[in-house]
């Protein structure tokens, strides 16, 4: 099995074997899931020279999908996402440091027009070729965000005291990337 340092080349992130999560407490006692469903990227590996990679990632925020649909209709409104205005999430990878088999990507997250720096521990789960001669290889991480930072500020008080939407939103990857070159 490669590892981090072995990788090079041109991927393509693979949409049907991704996902790009998200998980909020909801009324201060359970947690509430979503996913994007509409997700592309593409990235350039060096791992023996990490800082010549680049890392390109957006999301139709109109795909925004939590098995709800008045949820989802509530996610896509002014008081969220806002997707008439804007329709797109981008991440651009800045920084890549190796760590193990763990590479931390900084990056710029723009949602809402606002921008942030965010670093990613992403784990890499391995290399295979699949059965229709694709080389792949796979990413899992995650990292907790205050989703206040990019302006999505709505709330509800509880009776109960607390809010109904936390602040702390943590963004779940799995992903799944082809190599082109």
């Amino acid at each position: 099995m490669s590892t981090l340092t072995d990788l090079k080349g041109t991927y393509v992130l693979d949409p049907s074997h991704s996902q790009l999560g998200f998980v909020a407490r909801h009324a201060m006692v359970t947690k509430v899931r979503g996913s994007f469903n509409e997700v592309s990227g593409t990235a350039t590996v060096d791992g023996a020279n990490p800082a010549a990679s680049t890392l390109i990632v957006t999301v139709d925020t109109a795909s925004v999908d939590t098995r709800n649909e008045g949820r989802d209709g509530h996610l896509k409104s002014p008081d969220f996402f806002d997707v008439e205005k804007f329709p797109e999430i981008t991440f651009v990878g800045t920084d890549f440091a190796l760590d193990g088999d763990v590479v931390n990507v900084t990056g710029d997250l723009t949602i809402k027009g606002n921008t942030h720096p965010v670093t990613i521990p992403l784990e890499f789960q391995g290399e295979a070729k699949d059965p229709f001669g694709n080389d792949r290889i796979g990413f899992e991480g995650s990292v907790v965000v205050n989703r206040k930072d990019w302006d999505l500020t709505w709330n509800a008080a509880l009776e109960t005291g607390g809010v109904l939407v936390s602040e702390k939103v943590t963004l779940e990857l799995e992903v799944s990337a082809i190599k082109q070159a």
